[in-house]
């Protein structure tokens, strides 16, 4: 059995007749009970993220009756999140995911306290917001996040609830470096930037952050109420299509940089140098390298002769395209002969993250006249050409 620590539940707290009455599925099952139901409402629970996997976190959390949830987001709902991110309905695109996931959580439970964060989690206020909570849960998608929440809580020595999805596959642990392994134990190095897709460049299943999503929930209410045994050393893995669950052990790195014998980080570091990811070149710098969609369309306009290289696969070129000339960036170094290097060549994608990559590609192996559209399709999509699907 494993007990988050007990900082705020030791102060008396009481359920009236309604919220008795509201959980009264959970009053009746010795596990939980009338005290486990009071330690709940005592607790807190940071969520870092409010997208795909913070929406079944938020819901199931505040239906549960955690008194306290911290939400960390500086997003707004966009209509390509509706797909997966539940917490949000149609009517609030264009919100700040804050405000739409506060008000959802006050129609489902008016007992539950918000405490909204909206801004990105960093070096300089990360252990300031999460030392406030019992339970941090991690919903994000990015790698330098992941490290900076995993070292952030292990300095802090709070349980880190982990998730992570990627098309039809996902994974969860709880990372307690009291007890067990922390995120680094696992991946001690980030992989190298641009090596593992993004769910909005390789997608995701709809319904696969709600899975994994419960998952974390279930482990966070366990650890909250010191009951079960929660995956302390241990890494399930979910495959969709197969619908089958596999279970990782995971030990303790005695090597660990920051859990380990002899840890070497005592405080929390530059993370997107730790990642490998560089900031945007300004833009007297990024002129040869990078077109707008206004000076591509002003250029196609003037009839240039210009070589339009779409990256995408073929299934995105059927949603939607400007014609060209498609090579998938997976195939691009076997087919790059196809290409005329004395042409002037603008490489786009969806949204100018595999574009940027060829980019660099092509350049690197001598390809002068090469320019990347920055947004890609989407951008087109949204100031060029309304009429053109977008995702």
């Amino acid at each position: 059995m494993t007990k988050v620590h007990d900082t705020g539940i030791q102060e008396q707290v009481q359920l009236s007749r309604d919220e008795i009455r509201r959980y009264g599925r959970h009053l009746i099952m010795p596990e939980v009970g009338l005290e486990g139901q009071k330690k709940l409402k005592a607790s807190s629970v940071l969520l870092v993220g409010a997208g795909g996997l913070g929406s079944p976190l938020a819901l199931y959390l505040s239906a549960a009756g955690v008194g306290r949830i911290g939400i960390v987001d500086f997003d707004v709902v966009d209509q390509s999140n509706l797909q997966r991110q539940v917490l949000h309905g149609t009517e609030s695109v264009g919100k700040p995911k804050l405000q739409s996931a506060t008000e959802r959580i006050a129609s489902i439970n008016p007992f539950v306290k918000v405490e909204p964060y909206e801004t990105h989690l960093t070096s300089e206020n990360a252990l300031q917001i999460l030392m406030n909570y019992d339970v941090v849960v991690d919903g994000t998608d990015n790698f330098p996040t992941r490290y900076l929440v995993n070292d952030a809580c292990v300095l802090l020595h709070k349980p880190n609830v982990y998730g992570s999805i990627f098309r039809f596959d996902g994974q969860v642990s709880v990372f307690d470096a009291e007890r067990g392994p922390c995120y680094r134990c696992l991946y001690s190095e980030p992989p190298p930037p641009g090596l593992v897709p993004s769910c909005a460049e390789g997608g995701v299943l709809g319904v696969l952050p709600g899975i994994i999503g419960t998952l974390q929930a279930s482990e966070t209410i366990k650890l909250l109420l010191g009951i079960g045994e929660p995956l302390i050393g241990r890494l399930v893995l979910f495959d969709a299509l197969k619908t089958e669950f596999r279970e990782l052990k995971l030990r303790k790195n005695p090597d660990c940089p920051i859990c380990g014998k002899n840890p070497t980080i005592h405080e929390l570091i530059d993370y997107e140098a730790f990642c490998g990811i560089t900031p945007p070149l300004p833009t007297d710098g990024r002129q040869s390298r990078e077109i707008t969609v206004e000076e591509l369309k002003q250029r196609l306009d003037q009839q240039a002769d210009i070589v339009i290289l779409d990256v995408r696969e073929p299934h995105e070129y059927q949603i939607a395209n400007l014609g060209g000339y498609l090579i998938p960036l997976n195939d691009l170094p076997k087919r790059v002969n196809e290409l005329d290097s004395s042409k002037e060549i603008v490489v786009l994608c969806a949204s100018g993250v595999r574009s940027a990559r060829a980019v660099n590609f092509l350049v690197d192996i001598g390809f002068a006249k090469v320019k990347n559209l920055v947004g890609g399709i989407n951008e087109w999509a949204e100031k060029i050409d309304s009429s053109m699907a977008s995702y």
